[in-house]
């Protein structure tokens, strides 16, 4: 510990990003002690770090975000002086179904390793000098925009990434650092206000605080609820895809270890008390991104091209369903010099070949079998 450069807690740090984001620390900087706390949730997954779990600069423990005497005696132990807080419940269609789940963690969970991180560092002769706590949001906390045909149109910045062949935009509206919250599921209403409260310790307390609000992110590990993980174990096995109304609902898509880089940046060279969005300037219809799984998982199969094509099936929309996501990553580009590395043709490719090549983590996380796992490993304690 005292030849530690920093120590820092990583919340979700078992999750989909949160792994991600644990990974490229524990590598980039062995001269820092990373902490992943993470309660093991059905999203959270040991597997996801096997390739680091025995790093020396590496420690797993498992902790709910919501326990306020666990996270402060963690951090009083460990001399935290960085917070990298990505634990959330992040699914909308299980906030629609459980609301309270969404506000305790999202909101009381954020708010616990708030008023934990501030009792302990305003406990120290430095108090907030050297210090930082980031809170890693989404884009959905902005509500939709506006939606027209992308003839014409694009993206009101540039980047090196995006000029390949679909470098479109579905209006002339995004999501920027200005914009006033509009959240419309349980999911992003948690969300928002777990954002208000970390500006409001900014603005009361005078804690280091920095906020980002990131666009969909996509890539290995990512747990199968979500549309491009579960569409592609879906085509392999020829199951029904679902797809929400019509499928014209728009997202910006972004490779997931472009943001962890970006939150690497962020945590290191972003203004205190800003905010940043992370978008991937990549825009698809979901029925688009869709057509275009089926194609490569057919394809990297050996199966005959867009055969898997009837597997698409309408299904009712999704209440509250936003229409469209952009966001205007302009900020981050240019104070900070940050833009994705993938065009998103590229991205996917590596992705739909990841869960193809690890079909045993696909098979473990769809039986459950890991949280029953896990469950007997921390019975006790």
């Amino acid at each position: 510990m005292s030849d530690m450069k920093r120590s820092i807690i990583i919340t979700g740090g078992a999750g989909f990003i949160g792994s991600h984001v644990v990974r490229l620390f524990v590598n980039k900087y062995p001269e820092y002690r990373i902490i992943n706390l993470d309660k093991l949730t059905y999203a959270g997954n040991l597997a996801n770090l096997k390739d680091i779990e025995d790093k020396p600069n590496y420690r797993f423990v498992k902790m709910d975000i919501c326990d306020f005497e666990a996270v402060y005696k963690l951090m009083q132990e460990e001399k935290v002086d960085g917070i990298i807080h990505l634990a959330a419940e992040s699914h909308v269609d299980r906030s629609i179904k459980d609301p309270f789940t969404f506000a305790q963690t999202n909101v009381m969970g954020t708010l616990s390793m708030l008023q934990a991180a501030k009792t302990y560092w305003e406990s120290l002769p430095e108090k907030y000098e050297g210090k930082r706590f980031y809170h890693i949001s989404t884009d959905e906390v902005y509500g939709a925009l506006e939606m027209t045909e992308p003839e014409g149109i694009e993206p009101p910045f540039s980047t090196k990434a995006s000029s390949g062949k679909h470098h479109l935009a579905y209006g002339t509206k995004f999501f920027t650092e200005d914009l006033k919250y509009q959240p419309h599921s349980p999911y992003s209403a948690a969300k928002a206000s777990s954002d208000h409260f970390v500006r409001a310790y900014h603005d009361t307390y005078g804690m280091p605080t920095i906020v980002t609000n990131c666009s969909n992110n996509y890539g290995p590990y990512q747990f199968p609820e979500k549309l491009i993980p579960l569409f592609i174990n879906n085509i392999r096995h020829r199951r029904p895809l679902p797809v929400y109304g019509k499928g014209e609902n728009v997202r910006d898509w972004l490779y997931v270890e472009d943001h962890a880089r970006a939150i690497d940046l962020i945590f290191h060279e972003g203004s205190i008390g800003e905010t940043y969005n992370i978008g991937g300037f990549n825009e698809w219809k979901n029925i688009d991104i869709i057509k275009v799984l089926i194609n490569t998982v057919d394809r990297l199969l050996g199966r005959p091209e867009g055969v898997d094509m009837d597997l698409i099936t309408y299904v009712t929309d999704r209440a509250g369903h936003d229409l469209r996501y952009a966001i205007d990553s302009s900020k981050l580009q240019r104070e900070l010099g940050w833009e994705p590395s993938l065009q998103f043709e590229e991205g996917i490719e590596k992705t739909v070949r990841w869960y193809l090549d690890n079909q045993d983590w696909m098979d473990n996380v769809t039986s459950g079998d890991y949280q029953k796992y896990y469950d007997d490993m921390y019975k006790g304690r």
